[in-house]
């Protein structure tokens, strides 16, 4: 299998997701690849997952109520507890969370303004 092509594939797929949606962009940043809405992350591909950002209560309630949602780490790396990460095979698959992609970009957007 190569992973390279894999990997390429599954970034094709997020971006075809999140590049849909108003005022994103995207970027690297410590080498991953990263979603942007008014130059702030709001995203990012690490490993087998897309890591978000969201609300501390909402993430933490996600960690408890789903498998497939874990402590985003990038590298190995503790992150904020506002930071998970969804772990998906199939990247199609990231398609049902298109509702907490969108609720993300506005955390990151109202966070912002603050």
């Amino acid at each position: 299998m190569n992973t390279g092509a894999t990997e390429s594939s599954r970034k094709a797929q997020i971006d075809a997701l999140l590049l849909k949606l108003p005022g994103v962009s995207t970027g690297k940043i410590n080498g991953l690849d990263a979603y942007f809405v008014s130059d702030k992350m709001f995203a990012c591909i690490s490993g087998r997952g897309v890591g978000l950002r969201l609300p501390a209560a909402i993430a933490t309630e996600l960690q408890f109520s789903r498998d497939n949602v874990v402590p985003f780490q990038p590298g190995g790396m503790a992150s904020s507890r506002e930071w998970i990460q969804i772990d998906r095979a199939d990247a199609a698959e990231y398609e049902k969370d298109l509702p907490l992609f969108q609720a993300s970009l506005e955390f990151v957007k109202a966070a912002r303004a603050r």
